[in-house]
């Protein structure tokens, strides 16, 4: 393959990147000159060139060479910029300039993968590089001038709006199974028609094959692609490939999620994945387990799905559940509207606390905690309106009862 710009033909541009932006930012031409001062060819490479091309901000810049992770280290460290061995194992290491990281990677060739992990092998060689990526998209490079290197077609596929394997699918995907998952996700973000059936096949192909992917990593993804707003239709072709139920047996309600996503949910990947579950606490809790969710997830996850019994006051419903799972629960029942409500009505703290009742006789223990709850229930049931001293004299009378 040529090493020189992209050429799709007349009719397709740009084959430069926009001018400006990240690529003219100081931090950027501060390690871009550090790694070339010797006459050395950098490449800036993946999502910052795709998302450039589309006139995206990039969430990192990236930043290939053929110069080992020792010759960066040494040369980013000549130039007094700090350096951060993030996988040396793998060529990459982290340059920081003006407290910005840009991550800089040897270019690499595959010598072994298990399904996730690959043993590479250091190269001068841009297309082994660009051959062992995922899709065409994510294989553009672009020089620190802004010319375009695309050894496989990725600008093509990106206006043609195609997520698509490098190569052989099924050889990707045996590669890293986790490439199955980014698929989804990159075809949700930039995908303009139907997914590109080779890869579909591949992918329903090898879904059993999943399970060798660590619970941290499905997380990440799935969270992001529920996060997404093209989330609906994603997770329906996720299902109809047999991806979603060989990971979640129970997240197949397309519906609510559907429902969900038209109320308003502001995005929230948690509580989506909620809508996609059984209304039982015990789902919640066997998804927070097989994805190794943080207790506060797993506590939001279970609570959102326990129906809520109704009660016509909602500071009293508020004071119950919880506002959290309040406002969780009317956005899954798709009532956007009371969920607003839940989320802005200010709810009194109940007035009385353990110490009150010390002074009155009670020692600590479950007799505190029962004239406590009972007291609490009365002043719930007054429309929480009784204020501290009424609370108190409420107490007083029952133990005098």
């Amino acid at each position: 393959m040529s090493d020189g710009p992209a050429s799709d033909g007349p009719t397709v541009a740009p084959l430069r990147l926009p001018e400006g932006g990240w690529r003219e930012a100081r931090w950027t031409r501060a390690v871009v000159a550090a790694l070339t001062g010797d006459g050395q060819r950098v490449r800036f490479v993946g999502g910052c060139v795709r998302d450039a091309l589309l006139g995206l901000e990039p969430f990192d810049v990236d930043i290939a060479t053929p110069d080992t992770p020792q010759t960066v280290m040494a040369l980013a460290r000549r130039a007094g910029l700090h350096v951060v061995p993030t996988g040396i194992d793998h060529g990459t290491v982290t340059v920081i300039a003006d407290h910005h990281p840009l991550e800089v990677t040897t270019l690499r060739r595959d010598v072994e993968t298990d399904g996730r992990h690959a043993v590479v092998a250091f190269t001068d060689d841009w297309a082994a590089d660009a051959a062992r990526r995922d899709f065409t998209i994510n294989a553009l490079y672009a020089d620190p001038d802004g010319t375009l290197f695309d050894p496989v077609g990725g600008h093509h596929d990106l206006l043609a709006g195609r997520v698509r394997f490098i190569g052989d699918p099924a050889a990707r995907l045996a590669e890293d199974y986790l490439r199955a998952l980014r698929f989804f996700r990159f075809h949700a973000r930039f995908a303009q028609g139907p997914a590109d059936g080779a890869a579909v096949a591949a992918i329903r192909a090898a879904r059993d094959r999943l399970d060798r992917l660590s619970s941290e990593r499905v997380r990440a993804e799935l969270f992001k692609i529920l996060a997404l707003p093209q989330a609906v239709a994603t997770i329906a072709l996720m299902i109809e490939v047999g991806v979603l139920p060989a990971l979640l047996p129970a997240a197949r309600n397309q519906a609510r999620l559907a429902r969900l996503i038209a109320a308003g949910d502001g995005g929230d990947a948690l509580l989506r994945l909620a809508s996609l579950l059984p209304d039982r606490p015990g789902a919640g809790r066997e998804v927070a387990e097989r994805l190794k969710m943080s207790n506060a997830d797993r506590d939001r996850l279970c609570a959102a799905l326990d129906p809520l019994a109704p009660d016509p006051d909602l500071r009293r419903l508020i004071h119950r559940a919880g506002r959290r799972r309040a406002v969780d629960r009317a956005l899954l029942d798709a009532q956007p509207d009371l969920a607003r409500r839940l989320d802005i009505i200010k709810v009194p703290a109940f007035p009385l606390r353990g110490a009150d009742l010390v002074k009155l006789g009670v020692p600590a223990g479950p007799a505190m905690g029962e004239l406590l709850a009972a007291v609490e229930a009365w002043w719930l049931d007054g429309g929480l309106a009784a204020d501290h001293d009424a609370c108190l004299a409420e107490a007083r009378r029952r133990l005098n009862g």
